[in-house]
């Protein structure tokens, strides 16, 4: 590529990195606001706590486990067609929604198809930025994440006021409009260069194999099983945050719904999440920046761990008080460790998974979170319904997210230390006994040695 060339890609990376940070702040932010239609659907639809909580957990469920589905796109596709996909499914979903009679037709409408859609978009936004930033790969990716901090903020506001002049039913076609615009960002990601976009052969140069290893290839690329049982790093870290993730999305369905019941005010109780979004907009940046310092390489993961430590022993303030003053000190300690999480999620799963294989390691990594997001908000509904406590809520999210950021710190740390001990273990066994360093000097050096080698040969036979 020619120097100008190279200088003009290098500026459009950043207007990438631009349209990334609107797709995730429509996408990833988008589900946060959720609460705030709660009450409107239950009461509209009869439903119960666990039963209305199956329209969030599936739609972000299917933000995550679109993956493999996001993987073979931007595979034949590349990442600027399935971003605008990805708005088109999303925006459609709900259109259609918005005419939905019962909660079974909006669990296919606003959670299974807007959520795929999202899911598009979101992954593939990710993975464009691997290929335009490499030494500003960090930064690139808490700028980025500083988008999810944006729409946090944003949607909450806008949903609000949205219903009540529209309702939820026109709310939801308006929000609609407003994922197309998801279209608009993926069409300034055009192609670094045609290899880039894949990290495997066209299909009509794979020659011809049985069906099943095929089937199996196939898998591997968009699956990166071979990498979980392989690469340790990756495996704990996966788990780690697969059980976090029971605890970790708890808050952001439940948080508005306990402050209603707390007799909070309705538009106080948006403002909480308001309240989130505008300090995760400062804090991402700036967390990027620290943990992109070379003190931080190879130490990042244990940053993680104490922001999901955090962010778990935070919940437990919801427990206290449910005043809206409470709940503002606890909207802006959240905000600091879920600063934390998002600035660094992906940014240490790209430091342990090499560059040609995060495509299909994130594909696995976001399909086994999907089980964990889908089954966790109707638990914690259950719980709800059961108790008729939220605290039981809040303690349950506390308890996935503290045990996680445990599992997490304490596996890396042991894992370092048997790798500095195996280590130690190949320089011992490499390094030659003194008999087999004084033959080889015998027989090999020359006899222009210097004095210091021949002083350390007279030592050893004298010995």
């Amino acid at each position: 590529m020619p120097q100008d060339q190279e200088q003009t890609e290098s500026r459009w990376s950043w207007v990438v990195l631009l349209g990334t940070i609107v797709v995730q702040g429509l996408t990833l932010g988008f589900p946060t606001c959720i609460g705030i239609f709660f009450a409107d659907l239950q009461h509209d639809f009869q439903a119960s706590n666990s039963e209305t909580s199956w329209f969030p957990s599936i739609l972000i469920s299917l933000l995550h486990a679109g993956g493999p589905i996001c993987s073979i796109l931007v595979e034949h596709f590349g990442c600027r067609v399935t971003v605008m996909l990805g708005g088109v499914l999303a925006s459609s979903g709900f259109v259609a929604s918005s005419f939905s009679r019962s909660l079974s037709e909006l669990y296919i409408t606003a959670g299974f198809i807007t959520g795929l859609g999202m899911s598009f978009s979101f992954q593939a936004g990710i993975t464009v930025l691997g290929h335009y930033f490499f030494y500003y790969r960090a930064l690139a990716n808490a700028l980025a994440s500083a988008g999810v901090s944006i729409g946090i903020s944003l949607w909450p506001l806008i949903s609000r006021y949205l219903l009540e002049v529209f309702g939820w039913r026109g709310t939801f076609l308006i929000f609609g409009g407003i994922l197309l615009h998801c279209c608009i960002c993926g069409a300034v990601m055009r192609p670094v260069a045609p290899k880039t976009e894949s990290a495997c052969p066209p299909p009509n140069k794979v020659p011809e194999q049985g069906r099943l290893l095929t089937c199996g290839q196939a898998v591997q690329r968009h699956l990166a099983f071979d990498v979980f049982l392989q690469n340790h790093s990756y495996r704990f870290y996966t788990l780690g945050v697969v059980w976090m993730l029971m605890g970790f999305a708890v808050p952001h369905v439940f948080l508005v719904p306990f402050a209603l019941s707390q007799n909070v005010e309705e538009h106080k109780a948006a403002l909480l999440i308001t309240i989130i979004g505008i300090c995760n907009i400062f804090l991402r940046p700036m967390i990027g920046v620290v943990a992109g310092r070379s003190m931080f390489a190879g130490r990042r993961v244990y940053l993680f761990a104490l922001a999901v430590l955090l962010n778990g022993l935070s919940n437990l303030i919801c427990v206290i008080s449910g005043s809206f003053s409470v709940l503002v000190f606890y909207c802006l300690v959240y905000s600091i460790s879920m600063s934390g999480i998002g600035a660094l999620l992906f940014q240490v799963l790209m430091d342990i998974v090499p560059m040609n294989r995060f495509s299909s390691a994130l594909g696995l990594f976001t399909v086994l979170e999907s089980f964990t997001v889908l089954i966790s908000p109707p638990l914690a509904g259950l719980l709800l319904d059961t108790t008729g406590n939220f605290s039981y809520v809040f303690y349950m999210s506390s308890f996935f997210l503290i045990s996680a950021a445990l599992f997490i710190g304490l596996s890396f740390f042991f894992l370092c230390k048997k790798t500095k001990e195996k280590q130690m273990m190949d320089r011992v066994h490499e390094e030659p006994t003194p008999e087999k360093e004084l033959n080889q000097r015998y027989t090999e050096e020359p006899v222009t040695q210097s004095h210091s080698t021949v002083m350390y040969v007279t030592y050893v036979t004298s010995v």
